[in-house]
């Protein structure tokens, strides 16, 4: 069975405390876009198998396989409920410490693929709880529908926000941006307006005015690659640009389709309609 887990972006986040436990509570909101992974499971029937094996192709996944999210979503289902022995293969797309949750996203669609393909019967909820306990932003992936979230972006709750008329442009430019050091750089305040009611309020050409990601403010200086990607596709015509999560993907929110390519020749580029 093949599920194509897919990513997000984050419309808007605002940090605004640092916690007793180290992290930061924030809001934000996220939605799902089309860049997708391919992830497969079979039953593997082979004479002294291994309970779970994994192979992988496409981007390079760094870390052994027992440092995979995956790994840790079967042991976690397989605690509680009669899973078999395992083979999965994850195609790797969607661009690895890019601010998109790809990683999340292969393990909260893995818990779905387990729950799907051998029947166990794991309700909504019970998957929620698996898919906290693997990451901050995996439960988001379970429902995998529009969200504002809070806390430790643990916290969802479902928003009517529908971008479906619009088209996006998502440009990486490998850079990978470590997230302890980006939550270093931000001075946590709280927001004079609510994200929330304005991205559902608002209309969509007034976000660029109201509308931050609070990471922007450190991770420009330091580099500045980043912030010359979102003014080229402002001045590309993007209704709406933003750093996704900690970075470094950056997204333009455009109201025809795009063809950007050519302007970003040394990134990654996937253009698509939301």
């Amino acid at each position: 069975m093949i599920k194509f887990p897919n990513a997000k972006i984050n419309i808007g986040l605002n940090i605004i405390e640092k916690m007793e436990d180290g992290y930061h509570s924030i809001q934000s909101v996220f939605y799902p876009i089309g860049l997708k992974d391919a992830l497969e499971v079979i039953e593997n029937n082979e004479p002294n198998a291994e309970r779970f094996s994994m192979t992988t192709s496409g981007i390079e996944i760094p870390g052994a396989t027992n440092e995979n999210l995956c790994y840790f979503a079967y042991h976690l289902v397989s605690a509680d409920y009669p899973v078999p022995n395992v083979k999965v293969h994850l195609h790797k797309h969607i661009p690895i410490g890019a601010g998109l949750g790809g990683g999340s996203a292969d393990a909260a669609f893995f818990i779905r693929l387990l729950n799907e393909k051998f029947e166990l019967g794991i309700s909504w909820g019970e998957m929620h709880h698996y898919a906290r306990q693997l990451g901050s932003d995996c439960s988001f992936f379970i429902s995998n529908k529009p969200a504002y979230a809070e806390g430790r972006g643990d916290k969802y709750e479902s928003i009517q926000l529908d971008l479906t008329n619009y088209y996006i442009a998502l440009v990486y430019p490998s850079v990978r941006i470590n997230t302890a050091i980006a939550y270093s750089g931000v001075k946590p305040k709280m927001p004079s307006r609510s994200l929330e009611e304005d991205i559902i309020n608002l209309p969509i050409e007034q976000w660029k005015n109201c509308i931050h990601n609070d990471f922007e403010d450190s991770i420009f200086p330091q580099f500045p690659l980043i912030k010359n990607i979102k003014e080229k596709l402002y001045s590309s015509g993007a209704v709406y640009a933003s750093m996704s999560g900690s970075g470094s993907s950056v997204f333009g929110i455009f109201s025809k389709p795009t063809d950007l390519k050519k302007e970003f020749t040394d990134c990654f580029v996937w253009e698509g309609k939301l």
